[in-house]
């Protein structure tokens, strides 16, 4: 097109936009119109895709990081005919394909969910990392972001990477339209402020009027010749642009035009523009899809002492399985927050070094690269501390929206770690991830129980999150165990049994301990290893309810919507619920040795034992 095409092109996207709001009553035209124009030339001169097989490995990779301004982005579906009007008009309505904020479980050409701002650029830059290491395939990705969005640190930690990785493939796209949700953003129109910040981070920079189509058509063509590091066009444009009524005014955002009809007039009225979208080149992946190899997971006997004699770990049990499963799967990559010789992904860094991204003290960039490296296909395992990922709670949820199907590990959990104190203590991560949509928590004991839900992790669908510990423990599955996902393991049964203790994770040691010690005072115990704790084991718990009439359940998790909440999940169907007691972390922990923190959450052997006497006691005197 030339420059009065694309001009008329903006004006087209602009009137949809508006067109959509209204038909839904609501929406965000204004923040739409002012990035039409950049829309417009990217859509047309610079945007490979091919609609009709968006799993093209040579498709260029889009991303609406201002996911609000969703108008925009289906207005310009039609207009390269993906869509048509009719569906246009059912924007934000029940069952339409075309949500408030767009979803890749909706649409295939979106990329990732959006719509938590913030999040776009690093997804992207999380895609262009697959791009220019992984899949070795020559598509740009190009993020459409909001100038308030960059008020957001995790902008800036996408920005730190994507420089750090040389991403050349990746364009960010700033509409800086100067007005935010309840007013002015923090540096308005003053575009040198944003690039000097990006500057500082090594990115290229490209001040451009965004409603200049021939000066964008430089930008972008700027962009695509940058070598070396990735390029920000900071494009200068109006909120509501082209309406006189609504063109850089406070107090619109968020909210169709008052008078779609007269708006729509004076942008020229309803076009019917077509644009022919350039064809992506020919590509092949070059990476394996699902593997194929042997897999040949490590093994332990039963009563391993390992090297310390003391047993072995589930996070040395975690680092080993993962390599094996690299080994064998050539789509497994490995991603860490600089903590990987504790977490001991650095084992994989160490054997499949191409396939491993250090995200250093990223959390939030850590898990959306694992979210865009997901988009790509790959299967990504993202590690740190259990308590570091509620730093990147946001992405997650996020994560789930789009459906992606990312593995995240969480290594020193619980109190359990000892002396390095409350701050390193994962004592909310299993609520935290139980409440995800559609995922999956796991929480192993045992090193070989540890290699098999690795592996079965790969094949899940959603978030899936393991659990790991710090501390040595006993072996005490043989490497041939299975354990299905939601599953559990009676580790102590019989016909006499008058209580059921359910554990996971270091507990289940403890837990096994208390039962000997009941024992010695003839009171028979029935020990359950919940190690997974979503889906969980509703057959077996129930079956356990009735058998012995009381529940005990032992967490090194805060009490809140950990292992006992999820116990009880099992028994909210309306049937009777047994007695029920939970044994869980309640006060603030201070620094003391793994033993003595066991014992002062009132969860160690001691501690169980005594609370199972006074709970078959009652159960008698009643």
């Amino acid at each position: 097109m030339n420059t009065a095409e694309l001009a008329e092109l903006g004006q087209q996207l602009r009137v949809d936009s508006v067109r959509a709001a209204a038909a839904a009553g609501s929406g965000h035209p204004t923040s739409s119109m002012s990035a039409a124009d950049l829309m417009a030339v990217f859509l047309t001169n610079h945007f490979r895709y091919d609609f009709d097989r968006p799993d093209h490995p040579g498709n260029d990779r889009f991303v609406l990081s201002k996911g609000h301004a969703s108008p925009l982005l289906y207005a310009a579906y039609k207009a390269a005919g993906a869509i048509d009007d009719a569906e246009l008009l059912t924007f934000r309505t029940r069952g339409s394909r075309l949500e408030g904020h767009p979803t890749p479980r909706r649409l295939p050409w979106v990329e990732t969910a959006t719509g938590s701002l913030g999040q776009g650029l690093p997804v992207g830059a999380g895609i262009a990392l697959a791009g220019k290491n992984l899949d070795r395939v020559g598509y740009r990705v190009w993020v459409l972001c909001g100038d308030s969005e960059l008020a957001e640190g995790s902008v800036w930690e996408a920005a730190e990477q994507a420089s750090y990785e040389h991403l050349d493939n990746l364009t960010a796209i700033v509409d800086v339209n100067r007005l935010g949700q309840r007013g002015p953003t923090r540096h308005g129109h003053d575009l040198h402020a944003y690039a000097r910040r990006f500057e500082a981070f090594g990115w290229h920079t490209v001040e451009v009027d965004g409603h200049d189509v021939d000066a964008i058509e430089r930008a972008y063509g700027e962009a695509e010749s940058t070598i070396g590091r990735p390029t920000v066009i900071l494009a200068r444009t109006l909120k509501g642009k082209g309406v006189a009524s609504v063109q850089d005014r406070e107090g619109l955002h968020g909210k169709p035009l008052p008078d779609p009809e007269e708006a729509i007039a004076e942008l020229g009225g309803p076009r019917s523009l077509r644009v022919h979208v350039q064809e992506p080149p020919a590509a092949r992946m070059l990476h394996a899809v699902g593997g194929g190899g042997v897999l040949e997971l490590p093994r332990w006997d039963k009563g391993d002492e390992g090297k310390s004699g003391k047993g072995v770990a589930t996070r040395d049990a975690f680092g080993q399985a993962l390599v094996a499963l690299g080994t064998a799967r050539g789509d497994v990559v490995a991603l860490d927050g600089e903590v990987g010789d504790s977490t001991k992904a650095e084992l994989f860094a160490k054997e499949h070094p191409d396939r491993y991204f250090e995200c250093y003290i990223a959390e939030q960039q850590m898990v959306a690269t694992a979210v865009g490296l997901a988009a790509r296909g790959w299967v990504p395992y993202a590690t740190t501390f259990a308590a570091f990922l509620t730093r990147a709670y946001d992405f997650v949820r996020m994560a789930s929206i789009s459906g992606a199907g990312i593995n995240l590990v969480g290594s020193h959990a619980g109190v359990a770690i000892g002396q390095d104190g409350p701050s390193q203590m994962g004592l909310e991560d299993l609520a935290m991830m139980r409440a995800v949509h559609g995922s999956t928590v796991l929480y192993p004991c045992d090193p070989n129980q540890t290699a098999q839900l690795v592996t079965q992790m790969a094949g899940l669908d959603g978030v899936r999150y393991l659990r790991t510990s710090r501390g040595e423990g006993p072996v005490i599955y043989g490497a041939d165990e299975e354990f299905p996902i939601g599953g559990s393991k009676v580790l102590r049964s019989s016909d006499r049994d008058r209580l059921t203790i359910v554990a996971a994770g270091v507990t289940v040691h403890e837990a096994l301990a208390a039962a000997d010690a009941l024992a010695e005072h003839d009171i028979a115990v029935r020990v359950v290893d919940l190690y997974s704790v979503k889906p969980v084991d509703r057959l077996t718990l129930r079956r356990a309810a009735e058998d012995t009439g009381c529940l005990m359940t032992v967490e090194d998790h805060h009490e809140e919507g950990g292992l006992g909440d999820a116990v009880l999940d099992a028994f909210l169907d309306g049937r009777p619920v047994p007695r029920l007691v939970r044994l869980a972390v309640r006060t603030m922990p201070g620094s003391a040795s793994p033993t003595e923190q066991l014992h002062a959450a009132g969860i160690d052997a001691e501690s169980i034992a005594a609370a199972g006497r006074l709970l078959v006691e009652e159960a008698v005197v009643r």
